[in-house]
């Protein structure tokens, strides 16, 4: 049993569970209804992805030290007593059930999902 971290709308893995997807806006000109089948996620649980403010941030970042600022403000939104509630319930949930988390940013070390990672980690989860 574990969670995932994944880019959405990328080919699900075997065995990957129910995918969440931790983004601020469902994604542009794909249905409701498609979701799930074009591989985008099952879920959309928005509550841990960045504020606008922060993902626009995120998406200006052009050094270290721009995604330095954005890793803080980031991991700030994520201290929240609500955010920190659910991070803890998806660590207790990865050691007893297989889900993913994801985002839509082609490189994980320059998006949330990977301080998502990270946070997960230092919860205990269990991360594939």
């Amino acid at each position: 049993m574990t969670v995932r971290i994944v880019r959405l709308g990328s080919p699900r893995a075997k065995d990957e569970g129910t995918r969440i997807g931790t983004v601020r806006r469902p994604p542009r000109g794909v249905p409701k209804s498609q979701f799930a089948a074009r591989d985008f996620y099952d879920v959309w649980f928005p509550n841990l992805a960045p504020s606008v403010e922060t993902m626009k941030l995120g998406q200006q970042a052009s050094s270290d030290r721009d995604r330095a600022a954005f890793g803080k403000r980031y991991r700030a939104e994520m201290a929240s007593p609500e955010a920190s509630r659910t991070l803890d319930v998806l660590a207790a949930l990865s050691r007893h059930a297989d889900f993913s988390v994801g985002c839509y940013c082609e490189d994980e070390s320059r998006c949330h999902r990977s301080i998502l990672r990270q946070l997960l980690l230092e919860r205990g989860a269990k991360v594939g």
